[in-house]
């Protein structure tokens, strides 16, 4: 799995590169927490289905 993500992050308004910071398996899946390298913005993504970023 990749350790960098590129997203559109909330804080900064602009498209950013997020590393990951952590990965551990849960019954619904791998569950990643991801975090932007410009202001520390942080989300969780679990299988890829899931995320807690904002719409």
């Amino acid at each position: 799995m990749a350790t960098e993500l590129e997203r559109e992050c909330p804080d900064c308004d602009a498209e950013q590169e997020f590393y990951r910071a952590a990965a551990t398996h849960l019954h619904l899946g791998l569950k990643t927490k991801w975090f932007c390298t410009d202001c520390g913005y942080g989300f969780v993504k679990i299988d890829g289905d899931i995320d807690s970023l904002p719409a």
